[in-house]
């Protein structure tokens, strides 16, 4: 790791070819940081999860490391695969081990790596525990888990943070998940992070059921993703923050995590969030505990982060959008002689202003809005740390082990 965090906040990361893209004001540019957007080699649309083009019928596959769905051709070995299209290569690749299962994955492998990892490609591999595949429901629930944790794993990885199995890549500081379903007999599942390995009640995966914990802890969104992004979140700060020189730091902007973990989650649900956490956190659960602040800062930048890169994909300009808003300053911001400050504030600017005009369109349809939060300024504090750290961890991540 860096020595300080002084040499840390100021390096540049792979958010900042997505920030260069933003400018001042929001102008999108034809290349964010990770492609939400795809073309087949008949140049039709095709999208993230596809594996097969339903214009031409040219088979699909997820090449994670170019970040690109791209056509396949068959490889000389049956059962390899080239790319194809703009993408053309010799390299060899299989499909995942998980294509003919109920996750459906559509990733690639490259061949001379496959055997080492049971086939399975960079997201699968860091499953331990699926559930019982013989429950109709369970084959359901974990196609929508793992659709949901192939977006995560992508962002992670175009992020450039470090991203490898616990169990068959880096037993110490590896990443793994258990999706579990409760035994009618006994206690319910807890979704939650413990020690790099991340636990999703698979009921979860139950629209209604889902809506319906939702509205019971009155929560404005509860999503499949949501939960997984919020989880990785206590994953990293076990991994980037809790051992290094951001510890200290952390404690300046969110508070001291030594206090009483569980304590503090009981009096949450028991006595619920303090009446002006709206104006320090971007969420009620995030009041909770420093740990839960981090985590939900951390779930609310994946998220912006994803739908401007998928905005960017898509070629949304907001030039011709007439949303006003009034602009964060280096007022809000944690490091505002931070380098990379000013590009910051226009993506933060730019999320405000397009999920302005999404909350809208989603009202004119009857629907709720797609973003419903609000960024307090101190939350943008806060988001500016994860940014830092998140940046930081991707400049150093071959001393991150």
């Amino acid at each position: 790791m860096a020595d300080s965090c002084e040499e840390m906040h100021s390096v540049e990361g792979p958010f900042d070819a997505l920030a260069e893209q933003l400018g001042a004001p929001w102008r999108p540019r034809p290349r964010p940081t990770t492609w939400r957007s795809f073309r087949c080699q008949c140049a039709r649309p095709v999208f993230f999860g596809n594996s097969l083009c339903l214009s031409c019928g040219s088979p699909l596959g997820y090449e994670p490391h170019l970040e690109r769905v791209a056509p396949l051709r068959a490889g000389e070995r049956a059962g390899t695969w080239k790319l194809d299209g703009e993408l053309i290569s010799d390299r060899l690749y299989r499909r995942c081990a998980n294509f003919e299962t109920a996750a459906g994955c559509n990733w690639l492998v490259p061949d001379d790596e496959a055997d080492q990892h049971a086939g399975l490609c960079a997201a699968c591999r860091l499953n331990r525990t699926i559930p019982d595949q013989n429950d109709p429901r369970n084959r359901e629930a974990w196609h929508r888990i793992e659709v949901a944790k192939r977006r995560l794993v992508s962002a992670l990885l175009a992020l450039g943070l470090p991203v490898a199995s616990r169990d068959t890549e880096d037993p110490a500081q590896g990443l793994a998940f258990e999706f579990l379903r409760g035994a009618p007999d006994a206690p319910p599942v807890t979704t939650g992070h413990a020690n790099g390995v991340i636990t999703l009640n698979v009921e979860e995966a139950d629209d209604a059921r889902r809506e319906t914990i939702r509205r019971a802890l009155r929560e404005p969104y509860r999503t499949l993703l949501g939960h997984l992004r919020h989880e990785v979140g206590h994953y990293y700060w076990d991994r980037l923050v809790g051992r290094s020189d951001w510890l200290e730091p952390f404690r300046n902007v969110f508070g001291d995590e030594r206090a009483a973990y569980a304590e503090a989650l009981r009096a949450h649900y028991e006595q619920g969030p303090p009446t002006d956490w709206s104006l320090r956190h971007v969420s009620a659960y995030a009041s909770a505990h420093p740990w839960e602040d981090w985590s939900e800062t951390w779930a609310h930048y994946l998220h912006m982060v994803d739908v401007m890169d998928t905005a960017l994909s898509f070629g949304l300009d907001a030039e011709n959008l007439e949303f006003h808003v009034d602009p964060f300053t280096p007022a809000e911001l944690w490091r505002p002689d931070d380098a990379g400050a000013s590009a910051f504030l226009s993506f933060v600017n730019a999320w405000v202003e397009l999920t302005g005009v999404f909350n809208e369109l989603t009202r004119s349809m009857g629907q709720p809005d797609l973003y419903p939060f609000v960024l307090p300024h101190a939350a943008v504090r806060k988001l500016q740390f994860v940014h830092l750290v998140v940046n930081a961890a991707a400049r150093q991540r071959p001393a991150i082990r």
